[in-house]
């Protein structure tokens, strides 16, 4: 089986999970499909109740826990203030905290190189998935450049069942974007300036300007990084 066909049928299969133990075999699955040391997703919901899967080690996960690395943990402090996807190597690991985290980290067998993607979610829901691997700078850049997509998509489908799994979720209010405010999100994602935008839409920046406030008031966003990343992951916009 080819792998974009084995990954189509890994994802059926999550989007058909009922509970934890089927996010977790679905992660297993990704992370030997993809040949990666590790593959993780972890959520904190509405409510405050933190949630997760992946296959670090018993020891590492209650090694990190015991000494609350949270707090320290360059990915976690750097992806909470990011909307995009992040190669870890972009992250400040500069302090001795920080490096020493990293040195131990790898001693329990987590990859010296790593890829996350932060996720926000309505009523205050983050999730953070990650893929992280053993291997040096320039094949770690090639393997990004290949799987970059996939990791994003295999993120966002990880959320969406985590948010149909959440207890007591009240189904999400929002307003649907029009044709060209999506279509100004989706440029505006891809990385084009609002110039860009307007040349491409054949439209005048004020206007461009006006559709893009349209759609971060719709969705509720704090900016217009903010409003790309929410309607990526209510998936209004694919980018």
């Amino acid at each position: 089986m080819q792998p974009n066909t084995r990954l189509e049928r890994i994802l059926e299969e999550l989007e058909q999970a009922e509970g934890l133990p089927s996010l977790q075999a679905a992660i297993e699955k990704l992370r030997d499909l993809m040949g990666v040391n590790h593959m993780v997703y972890h959520w904190v919901d509405s409510a405050g109740d933190q949630y997760g899967c992946g296959t670090y080690t018993d020891a590492w996960r209650d090694r990190y826990l015991d000494q609350n690395y949270l707090r320290i943990d360059p990915v976690i402090a750097g992806c909470y203030q990011r909307f995009h996807p992040v190669d870890w190597k972009r992250l400040d690991w500069s302090s001795k905290a920080a490096r020493l985290f990293q040195a131990e980290a790898i001693e329990y067998g987590v990859g010296n190189q790593g890829f996350s993607v932060p996720i926000r979610g309505p009523n205050g829901q983050f999730a953070l998935f990650s893929v992280n691997h053993s291997v040096d700078d320039e094949h770690w850049a090639e393997f990004t450049e290949l799987h970059r997509r996939d990791m994003i998509l295999i993120a966002h489908a990880f959320n969406q069942k985590a948010l149909d799994l959440e207890p007591d979720r009240a189904p999400e209010a929002s307003q649907a974007l029009s044709p060209r405010e999506i279509d100004a999100m989706t440029l505006l994602g891809m990385g084009y300036s609002r110039a860009q935008i307007a040349q491409t839409l054949a439209i005048s920046e004020h206007t461009v300007r006006v559709y893009i406030e349209s759609a971060r008031f719709k969705l509720g966003a704090m900016n217009t990084t903010h409003a790309v990343a929410r309607a990526i992951s209510r998936g209004l916009i694919v980018v």
